[in-house]
């Protein structure tokens, strides 16, 4: 059975820490959440020449669990300024795998956290902008934190609130 919502870290320090708060949160308002770390993927450098041997099999695994699973929580940090790596990387794979490029994400409620060491907003709105791209139904409420303004535990809640109250839509 699929569980209510997968959390996604794009990092393994503070952002994965907060995606542990998530999965808390979520156990809290008594449902199901399963956490991915894409650090902890082999997912090779998307090129279109990659492209045509195939990612392997944790793209396989990633796709399919996050295609039964009906809502996101998205936790990265900001890079340069803007979305990191690992999650850019996972989403290209991820926007390649079938034959619509949005097919994953469309409709799709998905949450959008960060833990940076610089501002984090760059982050945030770069991500908001690629996932509505992508169809997504991005919850407008986000959660921006960084050392000098700790994530709190009643905004995480909130979160997590208002994702299990969206359901896809159906397209």
């Amino acid at each position: 059975m699929p569980s209510d919502l997968i959390v996604l870290t794009a990092s393994n320090g503070e952002n994965l820490k907060l995606a542990e708060r998530f999965m808390k949160a979520a156990a809290a308002q008594n449902a199901t959440a399963e956490l991915i770390d894409l650090t902890q993927l082999d997912l090779p450098l998307f090129t279109p020449r990659v492209k045509a041997a195939g990612a392997g099999p944790d793209l396989e695994t990633l796709h399919d669990k996050l295609h039964q699973t009906p809502r996101w929580v998205i936790c990265a940090p900001e890079y340069n300024g803007s979305i990191p790596p690992s999650l850019t990387n996972a989403i290209a794979w991820l926007s390649v795998t079938g034959d619509d490029f949005r097919a994953l994400f469309n409709g799709r409620p998905i949450a959008m956290a960060t833990f940076s060491g610089g501002g984090g907003m760059e982050l945030l709105l770069s991500l908001r902008i690629q996932l509505t791209h992508l169809g997504a139904q991005v919850v407008g409420r986000q959660l921006l934190s960084n050392n000098a303004k700790p994530p709190q535990d009643d905004t995480i809640s909130d979160l997590v609130q208002r994702l299990l109250q969206m359901s896809p839509l159906a397209l």
